[in-house]
């Protein structure tokens, strides 16, 4: 189903470009910053299902990649970042 029409004529694209930073020349930009600590509980929160799933796998499965790769995420040491306390402006506003 084809755009209902503006105008008596489709729009050329730089008719459309130009009415779109007119529209949003003077807003401010938005910005989405997740938060470093929440962030960084997401990312134990993962590392902890990962050891769940590594650790509910079957004896003859633990050879395998996927086996390898939880290892790796489970042998993570994430203590660092928790001690990291960002600068202001990376969400801490």
């Amino acid at each position: 189903m084809p755009r209902p029409l503006i105008g008596e004529t489709a729009m050329t694209g730089a008719e459309r470009q130009a009415r779109h930073r007119t529209t949003h020349a003077n807003s401010a930009p938005v910005i989405r910053v997740r938060h470093w600590n929440d962030t960084i509980v997401a990312l134990t929160d993962l590392q902890t299902g990962y050891a769940a799933w590594l650790d509910a796998l079957p004896d003859n499965q633990r050879d395998n990649a996927t086996a390898e790769a939880l290892q790796a995420i489970v042998g993570l040491d994430l203590s660092e970042l928790q001690a990291i306390e960002p600068l202001r402006g990376f969400g801490r506003e």
